[in-house]
């Protein structure tokens, strides 16, 4: 077997120890010493060295390796010595231990010197624009650097948020330069680390997620709206029209004189729902239902939700439910989900969530679901049930 093929033995080369340092550098270990203004200790390391027994048996090897270590710079790293062997082999002294004496020593050694810079930049730009946001900086300089080319666009933004933002403010009208809407999207994450630590408690609803960022600093969201389509004569609020799109809040404040509200998931069907009197459909959107949650007067309306049977379907089910007790479902039965076996499909990812809010049928159909009862992954679309089967469950 050839020397090359030979495992290398396990002791410390200058290559493992610029990699430990890299890894402290790169977690920002260092650079929060600068930011802080922490007195500089030396840095020292102990090596992996050979045994006696390892000297006995392959001088070789361990004179190579030290001579690798005794090629050092001693003005990067002082390499300590210790003597190691016995009668059989003599002593030698061989690396034990490496010290970093100094910064610069440190920067040099780890080619990050030029980095180091750009972070004293960065902190005497916090530190004129947005001096609160020092220790953030501190305690996460590697981010800070990986942003330091948008770093004064960021610090803007900050600052404008926390002066002049609220509740009636959107995104589009931060009003700083190089800022838009897409730059505020890209950067949310940093944006909310540094809102974090700059907003007072009451700007920040911790209910939120900071990837939901307008309601995380309560800002304002696009309104949503309802689409509404009258199933007999048109009740006044509609002003004559059979099919209207609303504002969620304006709709909230104008309730539609229909007894009956029908909630539909599939567009189509939502077109092809038979005439009722006195009835109005909504087109749903999903768990974007919950949204619904602001229309108060439906609580007060004959509410019926078709969707979906299927894991997904009586997930949102629970979800209207629980602000809206009043909600019956609709064409959501077993009986409905065998009539039409030949038209199931599988659903993709299906949910598992415990359901507070189902009838006793409905939580027996979704524990079925769950466990494949009647194969796996079963799905019964909206639009795949028979419009006949519809006409009959109005009937009723």
């Amino acid at each position: 077997m050839s020397r090359a093929a030979v495992k290398a033995p396990p002791w410390t080369t200058l290559s493992d120890v610029r990699t430990k340092l890299r890894r402290r550098w790169d977690r920002g270990e260092f650079l929060a010493m600068v930011a802080t203004g922490a007195l500089w200790e030396p840095i020292v390391m102990n090596l992996r060295t050979p045994t006696a027994r390892e000297l006995a048996n392959d001088l070789p090897a361990v004179q190579e390796w030290t001579s690798a270590w005794r090629a050092v710079d001693a003005e990067l790293l002082q390499v300590d010595y210790r003597p190691v062997g016995g009668r059989l082999i003599g002593t030698n002294k061989l690396p034990w231990r490496v010290r970093i004496e100094d910064r610069q020593a440190l920067l040099t050694f780890l080619g990050a010197s030029a980095q180091e810079k750009r972070f004293g930049q960065l902190l005497e730009i916090t530190q004129e624009h947005a001096p609160g946001l020092i220790g953030w900086v501190a305690a996460h300089p590697t981010r800070a650097l990986e942003h330091e080319r948008v770093w004064v666009e960021l610090l803007a933004t900050v600052r404008w948020i926390e002066r002049y933002a609220g509740r009636h403010t959107y995104i589009r009208q931060i009003d700083v330069p190089g800022v838009d809407t897409k730059f505020v999207e890209q950067h949310r994450g940093v944006l909310a680390d540094l809102l974090d630590c700059c907003l007072p408690a009451d700007r920040v609803d911790l209910a939120y997620p900071p990837s939901e960022f307008v309601g995380r600093y309560r800002l304002r969201s696009k309104p949503g709206y309802v689409r509404i389509r009258a199933l007999g004569a048109p009740p006044p609020e509609l002003a004559g029209y059979a099919e209207m799109t609303i504002r969620m809040d304006e709709c909230a404040l104008r309730p539609i004189a229909a007894s009956t509200v029908f909630i539909v998931e599939n567009e189509i069907t939502y077109l092809a729902f038979p005439a009722q009197e006195d009835a109005v459909a909504l087109l749903g959107g999903g768990y974007g239902l919950s949204a619904l949650g602001q229309i108060g007067w439906l609580c007060e309306r004959n509410l019926r939700y078709w969707g979906d049977i299927d894991t997904h379907g009586f997930a949102i089910l629970d979800r209207l439910r629980q602000a809206f007790p009043n909600t019956r479902s609709l064409l959501m039965d077993r009986e409905t989900l065998l009539d039409h076996r030949a038209s199931w499909v599988r659903e993709p990812v299906p949910a598992r969530p415990e359901l507070r809010h189902l009838t006793a049928a409905e939580a027996a159909l979704y524990r079925d679901l769950v466990i494949d009862v009647y194969g796996p992954a079963v799905r019964l679309e909206q639009e795949r049930i028979r419009l006949s089967s519809l006409h009959e469950a109005l009937a009723r």
